[in-house]
């Protein structure tokens, strides 16, 4: 067992300013010198990305109700082995997400939870906030608090001088309001890592705000005992083991993918191969089976629509009985067409029967249970999966009369709903999986593939 510095970074709320604060505390950590290694609860496709974008290293999600306990500290411990400090950002409000709160996440790892208090508007107040959190459940360890955006001096001393007698959580800083270190969003929430949202002046800003306001020396105070990961174990499958072929799309278009997911595939016999529907023309040669994530199609419709010799190849694919999985974005894009928020109409791939119409409001969001309806790629019958959805798009199935193809339903979430669906060798489905519960999802998609 090593001890390594490592706190989990929780808000009161979410919109309190928590990924800002998370980032300029990876930053300000980096610039001293140190290998941050990041991570984040819950299961967000976004912030991660920003972590390395600050980090320079791969951020992994931890979330106790898609991936289960032992996932969860399997990653921790592996992935935080080999570096300096294990910082984690939280998701929502502390307590708020039941099994998947950062509270549990906290707890179960054992880690301290530096917490983030919004105390715009608010004096007295806010620690009054602080000690509710503080005494709400005894076995989450409070190693300190940051107040954020706070608008003058006086508004701070009224904030210290009242957490000196009401609360014995450690002050650890207090964060001024910058509109400049205000990262831009959109309808899935922040923008990716990759579309550099915060330039590197903006980030060199706030990681010298960081140290200028913030007390990182006591933040370094706060240890997790990591126990040296055990040998890489390999998931059991017969021997000798034929490489299989992945092509997976990976563009502005496409990029939501748990790196937990590709890690196992590439460890357990499958060659990965990027290719971008956005601006290739073909599929790579010699693949197994074509994987499309979930992101933003609908920002890249019409560039999607256009590139016709990408669709007809997948079409080819299908046709030729390769496997086709699609989540999410890579769904729609599977679909007939897409009507984006404006209302324009793109066609897309069309191996299914529906159309996908953008929406301004929120459709779906929350933890799915899958149960396989019948065997397929990612199982046999009764085989219960887990995962997330999160979209603003519904399905129309008007065209299914019009389809030629026979398509089945193949799952039945845990909200008595049916979804999933498969038209030959392709499944498309709005949830996105995590296999990290069950790796022997890995097993049945090598054997699947011949």
């Amino acid at each position: 067992m090593t001890k390594k510095p490592a706190f989990l970074i929780a808000a009161a709320k979410s919109g309190g300013g928590k990924t800002t604060l998370t980032m300029g505390i990876l930053a300000a950590l980096v610039r001293r010198g140190y290998d941050v290694q990041p991570f984040k609860c819950g299961p967000d496709f976004i912030d991660p990305t920003l972590h390395k974008l600050v980090t320079g290293n791969v951020s992994y999600n931890l979330d106790l109700k898609m991936m289960g306990n032992g996932c969860c500290k399997q990653t921790f411990h592996e992935k935080g082995h080999t570096h300096d400090i294990l910082v984690i950002e939280g998701v929502m409000g502390l307590f708020d997400g039941g099994v998947a709160s950062s509270a549990e996440l906290a707890k179960t790892l054992d880690i301290p939870v530096i917490i983030v208090i919004d105390a715009q508007s608010s004096a007295e107040s806010a620690v009054a906030v602080l000690k509710g959190f503080e005494v709400f459940d005894p076995r989450v360890t409070l190693a300190g608090v940051i107040f954020n955006k706070i608008g003058s001096e006086r508004h701070r001393q009224l904030i210290y001088d009242s957490v000196l007698t009401k609360s014995s959580v450690p002050v650890l800083g207090f964060m001024p309001r910058d509109a400049r270190f205000t990262i831009p969003e959109r309808h899935l929430g922040l923008y990716m890592g990759d579309e550099q949202p915060l330039s590197d002046e903006s980030i060199n800003q706030l990681a010298a705000a960081v140290e200028q306001h913030l007390d990182l020396e006591t933040m370094l105070k706060s240890k997790v005992s990591l126990s040296a990961p055990a040998p890489k174990k390999r998931v059991s499958h017969p021997r000798p083991r034929k490489k299989k072929y992945i092509a997976i799309a990976k563009d502005d278009a496409f990029s939501f993918y748990y790196p937990q997911n590709i890690e196992m595939l590439h460890n357990n016999g499958f060659e990965i191969v990027p290719f971008s529907p956005l601006h290739d023309e073909s599929i790579p040669d010699r693949v197994d089976m074509i994987y499309f994530g979930g992101g933003y199609p609908e920002n890249f419709a019409k560039q999607l629509s256009e590139n016709r010799l990408m669709i007809e190849q997948i079409h080819s694919c299908h046709v030729q009985g390769i496997h086709i999985y699609g989540e999410c974005g890579g769904f729609m894009y599977l679909c007939n067409s897409l009507i984006d928020i404006e209302q324009h109409e793109y066609s897309m791939v069309g191996i299914f029967p529906f159309r996908t119409v953008m929406n301004r409001r929120l459709r779906s969001l929350g933890y799915r249970q899958v149960r396989l309806q019948k065997k397929c790629l990612l199982g046999p019958k009764g085989v219960i999966l887990h995962g997330h959805e999160f979209h603003y798009s519904k399905l129309e199935t008007e065209l299914l009369s019009q389809s030629s193809g026979e398509i089945e339903l193949l799952y039945k979430l845990d909200n008595n709903s049916q979804e999933g669906y498969s038209v030959g060798s392709a499944i498309g489905s709005y949830v996105h999986l995590h296999f990290g519960n069950d790796s022997n999802v890995i097993t049945h998609i090598y054997n699947q593939l011949g």
